[in-house]
């Protein structure tokens, strides 16, 4: 069984694409308020 090893490029984890103002909206307040419970 010789294989050939797995490319990094493909092993990468995903990619957080925030191309869009709803996107990024909702990705930061996710954001503020993990920040804000941790705090309290």
């Amino acid at each position: 069984m010789d294989q050939k090893p797995y490319p990094a490029e493909k092993a990468r984890g995903g990619e957080i694409i925030l191309n869009t103002p709803f996107r990024r909206a909702v990705f930061l307040s996710g954001l503020i308020g993990a920040i804000v419970l941790a705090s309290i």
